[in-house]
C-alpha cells in the first residue's frame, strides 16, 4: 500500500461567527472518523496545526509571520493514510467529516525516498 497526505483548508466551524459547539461536534467526528480509519489499518498520522506560524523565504532566508490569506487556503491540519492507490485514497478523503462544514480536503501521494 502507499501513503497519501490528506490536507485539510477551510471550514465554516473556523469563522469568528460559529458557535464553539460547532468547532467541538466537527472534532468529535473527525475522531470517529479516525478511530475508523485506524481500525482498518488505514489510519497513519494526524495532526492539527496552529492558526499562526513563520514562513522562510528563499536564499537570503528571510523570515516572515504566516500564514496570511484567504481563510479558505490556510492549511489547517493533515492526516496520512494508507491505500492501494490514489483512486482508494480520494475515497478515503471523501468520507472525512470536515468536507460537511464547506471545507476543502487536497489528497497528494508521498513519494517514497
Amino acid at each position: 500500500m502507499e501513503k497519501f497526505m490528506l490536507l485539510f483548508r477551510g471550514s465554516d466551524v473556523y469563522q469568528p461567527d460559529q458557535p464553539p459547539e460547532a468547532l467541538q461536534a466537527l472534532k468529535q467526528q473527525l475522531i470517529h472518523w479516525l478511530t475508523d480509519l485506524s481500525q482498518k489499518g488505514l489510519h497513519v498520522a494526524s495532526e492539527p496545526f496552529e492558526t499562526t506560524g513563520k514562513q522562510i523565504w528563499g536564499a537570503k532566508k528571510t523570515v516572515t509571520d504566516g500564514p496570511f490569506g484567504e481563510t479558505r487556503e490556510i492549511v489547517g491540519g493533515c492526516t496520512i493514510v494508507r491505500a492501494k492507490d490514489i483512486h482508494e485514497a480520494v475515497e478515503i478523503a471523501k468520507s472525512c467529516p470536515i468536507l460537511e462544514s464547506n471545507a476543502n480536503v487536497e489528497v497528494r501521494p508521498i513519494q517514497k525516498m
